[in-house]
């Protein structure tokens, strides 16, 4: 398509308005006329309002300015706790907005926490919790398959397991039945459970 397609004689294009030049503020101290480019805040209450000073003036304005001048203590206090959250209301983060009884005490189902050193129950809050037993990390299938085959249970130690190990060896052992044969497959299974516990560390 050329240059002088009829399409481009189509198009229109929205003219450019030339921005109208701001002039430079003049400094709003009073017998100033120096350009005022530099922005100080107005104050408390007044926030998003400026005053424009040139630059002596606005060192002069930050120097001396104090957003909480006129307040209390006790309003600056909850002035900062307040900006902690952003000034946003906040809520108490338990059932039912946390009631609490008549006389202002803390229901007890809110202490309901574990609390494993026993700091809170010592100081005399009721309700926590002692930190419950670990629960026993239940055992590989093979491992409990072994137990079984040697008539113990999950519980068994080192000990009980080499001692029934013996028991077991000496009564399925075909010497102890006249060389009888038919005990061997037991006594091979007792065997194999054996060295199973063995290899994941029990005996």
């Amino acid at each position: 398509m050329g240059l002088n397609s009829p399409l481009f004689d189509k198009v229109r294009i929205k003219p450019r308005c030339e921005q109208p030049r701001q002039e430079a503020a003049v400094c709003e101290r009073a017998g100033c006329s120096e350009p005022g480019l530099h922005r100080a805040p107005k104050g408390r209450g007044r926030e998003g309002e400026y005053w424009r000073f040139c630059l002596s003036h606005v060192r002069e304005y930050n120097a001396a300015y104090n957003y909480f001048s006129g307040m209390s203590d006790e309003d600056v206090q909850q002035y900062q706790k307040e900006a902690a959250v952003g000034h946003r209301p906040t809520w108490n983060m338990s059932v039912n907005g946390g009631r609490r009884r008549r006389d202002g005490a803390a229901n007890p189902e809110e202490f309901d926490y574990l609390d494993p050193l026993g700091v809170m129950r010592s100081a005399g809050f009721e309700g926590t919790r002692a930190t419950p037993e670990p629960a026993k990390p239940r055992r590989p299938g093979p491992v409990m398959a072994a137990l079984e085959t040697l008539g113990l249970d999950e519980s068994a130690g080192a000990v009980e397991i080499k001692a029934q190990y013996k028991v077991l060896v000496k009564r399925f052992h075909p010497d102890a039945h006249g060389g009888d044969r038919s005990y061997e497959p037991r006594l091979r299974d007792i065997i194999n459970a054996h060295d199973t516990l063995k290899a994941a560390g029990l005996c």
